[in-house]
């Protein structure tokens, strides 16, 4: 299974899964990061922390990797990170920024115990691109399983509830989620799980996340 979606900061989502805009960046917002993923939940009584993997910024350092990480219920199979600046107008320091991350053989086995499917994604992109008059950014995953009936296109902040056979809820896994402040900045966490109490966990895990702004 492989799914890709793109997304522009900016105006309202459209059918298609595009979005469109400009600005000037607020100066809170990245100008331009990215990173494969991170876990944080309990469960259990256990704390269980995967801290965010192949973290890179256009401000520095502007290359990550990181090998696999696991910890009791979830894994990262280890992938790349890359912050980048071009200059594309010398004389007037005219720049443009990508921000691209990828990960590789994601797996979470935490609802297990509880009831729910194990979740795995082979490999995934997230990238982020900025100019002066806006940014863009979009995603990739394929080998998706323990996840099915999404829509295609699936739509900005998508939610699908991760059940057991009887629907009780143990997670929301939460799709292309993005955060456009109006100023076109722009901030795309491609897949976010939040436990349920039903699960036995608290907490959450994200795979891939990136965001830019506008560049000067």
């Amino acid at each position: 299974m492989i799914i890709k979606r793109t997304a522009l900061a900016g105006a309202a989502l459209a059918t298609a899964g595009l979005l469109a805009a400009a600005g000037t960046a607020a100066a809170d917002t990245p100008a331009g990061v990215a990173d494969i993923g991170n876990a944080n939940f309990t469960k259990a009584g256990a704390t269980i922390s995967i801290p965010t993997q192949a973290p890179c910024a256009v401000e520095g350092p502007t290359s990550a990797s990181a090998t696999a990480a696991s910890q009791p219920g979830v894994r990262f199979g280890g992938g790349t990170s890359s912050c980048t600046t071009e200059v594309t107008d010398p004389a007037n320091d005219v720049t443009t920024t990508t921000s691209t991350a990828t990960g590789n053989n994601f797996e979470l086995s935490a609802l297990v115990s509880s009831g729910g499917k194990r979740i795995r994604i082979s490999s995934y992109t997230v990238t982020c691109k900025a100019t002066q008059s806006g940014t863009n950014a979009n995603w990739t995953l394929s080998g998706l399983s323990g996840i099915s009936g999404l829509p295609s296109p699936i739509p900005a902040n998508y939610t699908k509830p991760l059940t057991k056979s009887d629907g009780t809820l143990l997670a929301n896994a939460v799709f292309n989620s993005q955060t456009l402040p109006g100023d076109g900045s722009m901030t795309l966490t491609m897949l976010r799980i939040d436990f349920a109490p039903a699960s036995g966990a608290s907490g959450s895990v994200t795979v891939g996340h990136t965001a830019c702004a506008p560049t000067p």
